[in-house]
């Protein structure tokens, strides 16, 4: 674990090595990923179903092999613990209307030269989810995925999920039931990444991907993007909480192993300005991790990858926040408003000692598909209008193309480009 104190002399230069860290994929993934992409592209369902074997130990030799039936789907969902359906379905229910109200409003209107101007939103007719089935199962993911798809109104949703030694997780397929995705197909990694992307035999293309992924699929996504759309190629988890002294150590220790027991290269960070809350968060790690079952994971990331900062003012934070750009940011302050106010750089901001980080990946929302590794300053997080598109439109009758036309010809001639100026000299009678 690192520990920083802005008041250092090697403060800054320590940093912005921090700031630099990557922590994504390296050249040995990519080669591997273009050589998987590559298999899929040429030998199809062969490749997947030798991959697939070979990776997850599960045989796609028969037909029902491949996929899971929307019966199972329902059957899982009805056999649930009650408390737990209800869990899935409160969370559905908030996700849900979280995202409708980020339905784009269509634009159409006349301006002043008698030009109709406007635009249409239209939602995509396919989308490829990824669910992760690896180390953990997320059927919240799932959720966050196609709830928002379904809310844009795109017609066919194909789920990737790779079911390790042929298990298949009945959470993830209530959560399938409940959100209505269309097909389930039991593959997972980069070749499922390849077969959505383009198609097989068994598997039509899709026009966007989208979801969380180890390595291998952000790689898939990364070099994929193009031949299909990729809503963003997603890193390590992040966290960064920012506490003020009269915090409780526990509560922020879990907090940051919260995200730590994401992955190994899971990155979590405090900034607080208090040294004694930062000596007891530091220790109450040790004793959380001596008690939590994923302790191997979350040690990992955090003895290789955690941070605490210390800064001597609070007034510090948001510009050390908004350097590092994280996907989650928690301010358990007294007054979290006036730190919000000055933060620019974050996937999801959570306010107050009493959001942690972990509602929102369940219950409170917004999507937890996120922008990691500092894409925070350029990206957002998974929405309705990822699933969607806009086209706009322009309509004139002969006396609007009058008022603006000689204009375009003008700068069509300066441009170079004489037919773009001849077609509207035609209608002109120029």
């Amino acid at each position: 674990m690192l520990r920083l104190q802005t008041g250092d002399p090697g403060f800054e230069q320590a940093f912005n090595k921090l700031v630099r860290e990557r922590r994504d994929s390296g050249a040995d993934v990519a080669r591997d990923v273009t050589t998987i992409i590559a298999d899929v592209r040429s030998r199809g369902d062969t490749a997947l179903a030798e991959l697939t074997s070979r990776y997850d130990g599960h045989s796609l030799s028969q037909d029902e092999n491949w996929r899971i039936a929307p019966e199972a789907c329902r059957d899982a969902f009805d056999n649930l613990n009650p408390d737990l359906r209800a869990a899935l379905e409160l969370a559905a229910k908030r996700i849900r209307a979280y995202h409708e109200a980020q339905l784009p409003a269509d634009r159409d209107y006349t301006d002043e030269n008698g030009v109709r101007l406007g635009a249409r939103w239209l939602p995509i007719d396919a989308a490829g989810l990824y669910i992760p089935g690896g180390r953990a199962a997320y059927p919240s993911s799932l959720l966050m995925n196609a709830i928002p798809a379904k809310v844009a109104g795109v017609e066919r949703l194909a789920v990737a999920t790779p079911t390790p030694k042929g298990e298949v997780n009945p959470l993830v397929m209530a959560a399938g039931h409940i959100a209505g995705v269309d097909e389930i197909w039991r593959i997972g990694g980069a070749q499922a990444i390849a077969a959505l992307a383009y198609g097989t035999k068994r598997i039509s293309p899709v026009d966007l991907i989208t979801g969380p992924g180890n390595a291998w699929v952000a790689e898939a996504k990364r070099q994929l993007f193009g031949v299909v759309g990729i809503d963003m190629v997603a890193g390590p988890s992040e966290i960064l909480v920012i506490a003020d002294g009269q915090n409780d150590a526990e509560w922020i220790a879990v907090d940051l192993l919260s995200q730590a027991e994401h992955d190994p290269v899971a990155q979590s960070i405090l900034i607080t300005d208090d040294a004694l809350l930062a000596d007891s968060v530091a220790d109450r790690i040790g004793v959380e991790l001596a008690m939590l079952p994923s302790a191997r994971v979350a040690s990992e990331s955090w003895n290789n990858h955690g941070v605490i900062i210390e800064v001597a003012n609070l007034d510090e934070a948001p510009a050390i926040a908004n350097a590092l750009a994280a996907e989650h940011v928690e301010i358990a302050t007294a007054d979290p408003e006036a730190l919000f106010a000055n933060i620019r750089h974050a996937g999801s901001i959570f306010l107050g000692r009493y959001a942690p980080e972990a509602v929102g990946d369940y219950v409170a929302g917004p999507n937890h598909v996120l922008p990691t590794g500092r894409r925070a300053r350029f990206s957002s997080g998974l929405s309705v209008i990822d699933f969607m598109k806009r086209t706009s439109f322009i309509g004139m009758d002969e006396a609007a193309l009058q008022a603006i036309g000689p204009a375009a010809i003008l700068l069509a001639e300066a441009e170079g480009l004489p037919a773009h100026a001849r077609s509207i000299e035609l209608r002109l009678g120029i």
